[in-house]
Protein backbone atom coordinates (compact mmCIF):
# COMPACT_ATOMS: atom_id res chain seq x y z
CA UNK A 1 0.00 0.00 0.00
CA UNK A 2 2.81 2.56 0.95
CA UNK A 3 6.09 2.61 0.11
CA UNK A 4 8.83 1.83 3.38
CA UNK A 5 11.61 4.63 3.41
CA UNK A 6 15.35 3.29 4.02
CA UNK A 7 16.49 4.39 7.04
CA UNK A 8 18.93 3.67 9.14
CA UNK A 9 16.69 1.27 10.68
CA UNK A 10 14.63 -1.18 9.27
CA UNK A 11 11.87 -1.51 11.48
CA UNK A 12 10.78 1.90 13.41
CA UNK A 13 9.13 -0.40 16.24
CA UNK A 14 10.53 -3.81 17.34
CA UNK A 15 8.87 -6.09 20.63
CA UNK A 16 9.79 -9.73 20.97
CA UNK A 17 7.81 -11.19 23.94
CA UNK A 18 6.63 -8.35 25.79
CA UNK A 19 5.37 -9.19 29.09
CA UNK A 20 3.53 -6.91 31.93
CA UNK A 21 1.17 -8.10 34.97
CA UNK A 22 -0.98 -5.55 37.20
CA UNK A 23 -0.86 -7.45 40.44
CA UNK A 24 -2.25 -11.45 39.83
CA UNK A 25 -4.14 -10.23 36.53
CA UNK A 26 -1.54 -10.46 33.88
CA UNK A 27 -1.94 -7.42 30.92
CA UNK A 28 0.23 -9.12 28.43
CA UNK A 29 1.46 -12.46 27.67
CA UNK A 30 4.61 -12.14 25.50
CA UNK A 31 3.63 -10.21 22.22
CA UNK A 32 5.85 -9.59 19.15
CA UNK A 33 5.42 -6.88 16.80
CA UNK A 34 6.85 -5.03 13.97
CA UNK A 35 6.14 -2.26 12.71
CA UNK A 36 8.80 -1.47 9.58
CA UNK A 37 9.96 2.13 9.07
CA UNK A 38 7.27 4.62 7.44
CA UNK A 39 4.26 2.00 7.27
CA UNK A 40 1.25 2.13 9.33
CA UNK A 41 0.24 -0.45 11.63
CA UNK A 42 -2.94 -1.06 13.39
CA UNK A 43 -3.26 -2.56 16.62
CA UNK A 44 -6.54 -3.89 17.17
CA UNK A 45 -8.37 -5.57 20.23
CA UNK A 46 -11.13 -6.12 22.69
CA UNK A 47 -11.20 -3.75 25.85
CA UNK A 48 -8.82 -5.22 28.25
CA UNK A 49 -7.13 -6.65 25.34
CA UNK A 50 -4.00 -5.37 26.40
CA UNK A 51 -3.21 -2.96 23.31
CA UNK A 52 -3.38 0.38 25.57
CA UNK A 53 -0.63 -1.21 27.85
CA UNK A 54 1.57 -2.08 24.85
CA UNK A 55 1.60 1.79 23.62
CA UNK A 56 2.40 2.32 26.66
CA UNK A 57 5.44 0.43 27.08
CA UNK A 58 6.84 1.41 23.77
CA UNK A 59 6.25 5.16 24.34
CA UNK A 60 8.12 4.87 28.24
CA UNK A 61 5.55 5.22 29.82
CA UNK A 62 5.28 2.13 31.69
CA UNK A 63 8.14 -0.60 32.21
CA UNK A 64 7.82 -3.85 30.63
CA UNK A 65 8.22 -6.69 32.92
CA UNK A 66 10.12 -9.16 30.76
CA UNK A 67 10.97 -8.99 26.69
CA UNK A 68 12.85 -6.27 25.07
CA UNK A 69 11.25 -3.60 22.47
CA UNK A 70 12.98 -0.84 20.43
CA UNK A 71 11.90 2.33 19.29
CA UNK A 72 13.44 4.28 16.23
CA UNK A 73 16.40 1.97 17.03
CA UNK A 74 16.16 2.88 20.78
CA UNK A 75 15.44 0.67 23.44
CA UNK A 76 12.71 1.64 26.04
CA UNK A 77 14.51 0.60 29.43
CA UNK A 78 17.71 2.07 28.73
CA UNK A 79 17.37 4.54 26.18
CA UNK A 80 14.36 6.52 27.21
CA UNK A 81 15.32 9.68 26.44
CA UNK A 82 15.88 9.17 22.81
CA UNK A 83 12.68 6.90 22.55
CA UNK A 84 10.66 10.13 23.55
CA UNK A 85 12.98 12.18 21.00
CA UNK A 86 12.10 10.46 18.12
CA UNK A 87 8.29 9.40 18.96
CA UNK A 88 5.17 12.05 19.34
CA UNK A 89 1.71 10.87 20.99
CA UNK A 90 -1.66 11.17 20.70
CA UNK A 91 -3.74 9.38 23.66
CA UNK A 92 -7.45 8.85 23.87
CA UNK A 93 -7.34 12.02 26.23
CA UNK A 94 -6.97 15.61 24.23
CA UNK A 95 -3.68 17.42 26.20
CA UNK A 96 -4.45 20.16 24.70
CA UNK A 97 -5.36 23.57 26.92
CA UNK A 98 -8.45 25.00 26.46
CA UNK A 99 -7.87 28.48 27.86
CA UNK A 100 -5.05 28.74 25.38
CA UNK A 101 -5.59 29.48 21.85
CA UNK A 102 -4.99 27.02 19.41
CA UNK A 103 -2.00 29.18 18.17
CA UNK A 104 -0.50 29.43 22.05
CA UNK A 105 -1.27 25.75 22.80
CA UNK A 106 1.32 25.10 19.80
CA UNK A 107 3.63 27.76 20.99
CA UNK A 108 3.73 26.19 24.34
CA UNK A 109 4.76 22.71 22.81
CA UNK A 110 7.04 23.91 20.46
CA UNK A 111 8.67 25.96 23.60
CA UNK A 112 8.52 22.68 25.69
CA UNK A 113 10.76 20.74 22.64
CA UNK A 114 13.04 23.77 22.70
CA UNK A 115 12.21 25.64 19.68
CA UNK A 116 12.90 28.69 20.30
CA UNK A 117 10.39 31.69 20.10
CA UNK A 118 10.90 32.52 16.66
CA UNK A 119 10.73 28.57 15.54
CA UNK A 120 8.23 28.17 18.21
CA UNK A 121 6.02 30.82 15.90
CA UNK A 122 7.21 29.56 13.01
CA UNK A 123 6.68 26.37 13.62
CA UNK A 124 2.77 26.94 15.05
CA UNK A 125 1.84 28.51 11.88
CA UNK A 126 2.83 25.37 9.53
CA UNK A 127 0.88 23.30 11.76
CA UNK A 128 -2.10 25.69 11.83
CA UNK A 129 -2.13 25.32 8.05
CA UNK A 130 -1.09 21.31 7.49
CA UNK A 131 -3.90 20.60 10.06
CA UNK A 132 -6.88 23.51 8.42
CA UNK A 133 -6.84 25.55 11.76
CA UNK A 134 -5.68 28.26 10.44
CA UNK A 135 -8.72 30.72 10.45
CA UNK A 136 -9.33 29.14 14.47
CA UNK A 137 -5.53 29.70 15.33
CA UNK A 138 -6.55 33.16 17.49
CA UNK A 139 -9.67 30.45 18.72
CA UNK A 140 -9.38 29.92 22.84
CA UNK A 141 -9.69 25.18 22.00
CA UNK A 142 -12.08 25.22 24.42
CA UNK A 143 -14.77 26.51 21.69
CA UNK A 144 -13.33 23.74 19.13
CA UNK A 145 -15.76 21.26 17.33
CA UNK A 146 -14.46 17.34 18.46
CA UNK A 147 -13.01 17.00 15.27
CA UNK A 148 -10.73 20.44 15.41
CA UNK A 149 -9.66 19.40 18.95
CA UNK A 150 -8.28 16.07 17.52
CA UNK A 151 -6.39 18.00 14.61
CA UNK A 152 -5.23 20.77 17.43
CA UNK A 153 -3.75 17.41 19.21
CA UNK A 154 -1.95 15.69 16.82
CA UNK A 155 -0.66 19.10 15.00
CA UNK A 156 1.00 18.94 19.00
CA UNK A 157 2.30 15.33 18.80
CA UNK A 158 4.11 16.55 15.35
CA UNK A 159 5.53 19.95 16.98
CA UNK A 160 9.01 18.11 17.15
CA UNK A 161 8.53 16.24 13.42
CA UNK A 162 8.81 13.14 14.86
CA UNK A 163 9.78 10.02 12.26
CA UNK A 164 7.38 7.84 14.52
CA UNK A 165 3.79 8.42 15.76
CA UNK A 166 1.81 6.70 17.88
CA UNK A 167 -2.19 7.10 17.98
CA UNK A 168 -3.88 5.62 20.49
CA UNK A 169 -7.86 6.13 19.15
CA UNK A 170 -7.15 9.52 18.04
CA UNK A 171 -10.86 8.92 16.44
CA UNK A 172 -12.90 8.33 19.15
CA UNK A 173 -16.33 9.79 19.72
CA UNK A 174 -15.90 12.14 16.92
CA UNK A 175 -18.52 12.28 14.10
CA UNK A 176 -18.43 10.41 10.77
CA UNK A 177 -17.55 13.59 8.73
CA UNK A 178 -14.71 14.56 11.49
CA UNK A 179 -13.69 11.59 11.84
CA UNK A 180 -12.88 11.23 7.65
CA UNK A 181 -11.26 14.50 8.14
CA UNK A 182 -8.49 13.05 10.59
CA UNK A 183 -8.30 9.96 8.20
CA UNK A 184 -6.98 12.25 5.80
CA UNK A 185 -4.26 14.04 7.70
CA UNK A 186 -3.40 10.47 8.53
CA UNK A 187 -2.83 9.42 4.97
CA UNK A 188 -0.47 12.74 4.31
CA UNK A 189 1.74 12.17 7.45
CA UNK A 190 2.14 8.45 6.18
CA UNK A 191 2.94 9.84 2.68
CA UNK A 192 5.52 12.25 4.03
CA UNK A 193 7.64 8.89 5.60
CA UNK A 194 5.92 9.19 8.79
CA UNK A 195 5.33 5.90 10.78
CA UNK A 196 2.71 5.25 12.69
CA UNK A 197 1.16 2.86 15.13
CA UNK A 198 -2.81 3.67 15.50
CA UNK A 199 -4.53 1.75 18.05
CA UNK A 200 -8.70 1.97 16.79
CA UNK A 201 -12.01 0.87 17.78
CA UNK A 202 -12.94 1.05 14.25
CA UNK A 203 -12.27 -2.05 12.19
CA UNK A 204 -13.20 0.56 9.29
CA UNK A 205 -10.17 2.76 10.29
CA UNK A 206 -7.98 0.18 10.11
CA UNK A 207 -9.58 -1.37 7.04
CA UNK A 208 -8.99 2.10 5.18
CA UNK A 209 -5.84 3.29 6.63
CA UNK A 210 -3.40 0.03 7.75
CA UNK A 211 -0.64 -1.41 5.73
CA UNK A 212 -0.73 -4.30 8.09
CA UNK A 213 -3.43 -5.60 11.07
CA UNK A 214 -1.95 -6.51 14.31
CA UNK A 215 -4.96 -8.56 16.93
CA UNK A 216 -4.27 -8.98 20.37
CA UNK A 217 -6.64 -10.83 22.43
CA UNK A 218 -5.59 -11.82 26.30
CA UNK A 219 -2.40 -10.18 26.11
CA UNK A 220 -1.05 -12.01 23.26
CA UNK A 221 -0.73 -11.82 19.22
CA UNK A 222 -3.84 -14.05 17.30
CA UNK A 223 -3.54 -12.29 13.86
CA UNK A 224 -1.00 -10.46 11.98
CA UNK A 225 -1.32 -9.86 8.32
CA UNK A 226 -2.64 -6.83 5.95
CA UNK A 227 -5.95 -6.37 6.35
CA UNK A 228 -6.79 -8.15 2.65
CA UNK A 229 -5.04 -11.34 3.98
CA UNK A 230 -6.98 -11.41 6.72
CA UNK A 231 -10.71 -11.00 4.88
CA UNK A 232 -9.16 -13.99 2.90
CA UNK A 233 -8.23 -15.88 5.79
CA UNK A 234 -11.97 -15.70 6.73
CA UNK A 235 -12.98 -16.93 3.50
CA UNK A 236 -16.87 -18.03 3.86
CA UNK A 237 -19.65 -15.16 2.66
CA UNK A 238 -21.51 -13.81 5.66
CA UNK A 239 -25.42 -14.03 5.82
CA UNK A 240 -26.79 -11.34 7.66
CA UNK A 241 -30.64 -11.65 8.93
CA UNK A 242 -32.54 -9.57 10.35
CA UNK A 243 -35.97 -10.93 12.13
CA UNK A 244 -38.89 -8.83 11.75
CA UNK A 245 -39.45 -9.03 15.47
CA UNK A 246 -36.35 -7.27 17.53
CA UNK A 247 -37.12 -9.72 20.11
CA UNK A 248 -36.49 -13.09 18.07
CA UNK A 249 -32.78 -11.76 18.10
CA UNK A 250 -31.40 -13.67 21.07
CA UNK A 251 -33.24 -16.68 19.73
CA UNK A 252 -32.18 -16.64 16.69
CA UNK A 253 -28.46 -16.09 17.49
CA UNK A 254 -28.70 -18.75 20.22
CA UNK A 255 -30.10 -21.51 17.33
CA UNK A 256 -27.64 -20.91 14.69
CA UNK A 257 -24.04 -21.86 15.45
CA UNK A 258 -21.46 -19.63 15.13
CA UNK A 259 -23.95 -16.53 14.34
CA UNK A 260 -22.48 -13.05 15.76
CA UNK A 261 -25.48 -10.37 17.02
CA UNK A 262 -25.61 -7.25 16.35
CA UNK A 263 -28.38 -5.19 18.30
CA UNK A 264 -27.80 -2.04 16.95
CA UNK A 265 -28.63 -3.00 13.69
CA UNK A 266 -31.30 -5.90 14.86
CA UNK A 267 -28.99 -8.53 13.25
CA UNK A 268 -27.89 -11.63 13.15
CA UNK A 269 -24.54 -12.82 11.14
CA UNK A 270 -22.71 -16.11 10.10
CA UNK A 271 -20.57 -17.51 7.88
CA UNK A 272 -22.00 -19.68 5.09
CA UNK A 273 -20.19 -22.39 3.06
CA UNK A 274 -22.16 -22.80 0.42
CA UNK A 275 -26.24 -22.74 -1.07
CA UNK A 276 -27.11 -25.81 0.83
CA UNK A 277 -26.02 -24.31 4.09
CA UNK A 278 -27.92 -21.09 3.14
CA UNK A 279 -31.02 -23.34 2.68
CA UNK A 280 -30.24 -24.86 5.69
CA UNK A 281 -30.15 -21.95 8.15
CA UNK A 282 -33.48 -20.19 6.36
CA UNK A 283 -35.48 -23.22 7.08
CA UNK A 284 -34.25 -23.91 10.80
CA UNK A 285 -35.61 -20.25 11.31
CA UNK A 286 -39.03 -20.82 9.90
CA UNK A 287 -39.35 -24.25 11.95
CA UNK A 288 -38.52 -22.36 15.06
CA UNK A 289 -41.05 -19.44 14.37
CA UNK A 290 -38.94 -16.84 13.47
CA UNK A 291 -40.11 -15.02 10.54
CA UNK A 292 -37.38 -12.71 8.78
CA UNK A 293 -37.50 -9.63 7.06
CA UNK A 294 -34.10 -9.26 5.30
CA UNK A 295 -31.22 -11.64 4.18
CA UNK A 296 -28.14 -10.43 2.96
CA UNK A 297 -24.91 -11.99 1.71
CA UNK A 298 -22.08 -9.81 2.31
CA UNK A 299 -18.21 -10.51 1.43
CA UNK A 300 -16.39 -10.52 4.21
CA UNK A 301 -14.92 -7.47 6.27
CA UNK A 302 -12.80 -6.78 9.03
CA UNK A 303 -15.24 -6.87 11.82
CA UNK A 304 -15.51 -10.74 10.92
CA UNK A 305 -12.48 -11.40 11.05
CA UNK A 306 -12.24 -9.42 14.68
CA UNK A 307 -14.85 -11.34 15.85
CA UNK A 308 -13.93 -14.68 14.92
CA UNK A 309 -10.38 -14.27 15.94
CA UNK A 310 -11.14 -13.01 19.27
CA UNK A 311 -14.01 -15.68 19.66
CA UNK A 312 -11.33 -18.44 18.79
CA UNK A 313 -9.36 -16.90 21.45
CA UNK A 314 -11.10 -16.01 24.15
Amino acid sequence: MNVIHSRAFTDAILARGLTKSFGDTRVLAGIDLTVPTGSLVALLGPNGSGKTTAVRILTTLLAPDGGTATVGGHDVRREGVAVRRAIGLTSQQATVDDLLTGRENLELFAGLCHLGSRRARQRAGELLERFSLADAAGRRAGTYSGGMRRRLDLAASMVSAPPILFLDEPTTGLDPRSRAELWSVIRELLGSGTTILLTTQYLEEADHLADRVVVINGGRVVADDSPAALKRQVGAERLALRPVRAADLPRAGALLAGAHLDAEAGEVTLAVQDPDHLRRTLESLHAAGIPVEHVELRTPTLDDVFFELTAAAA
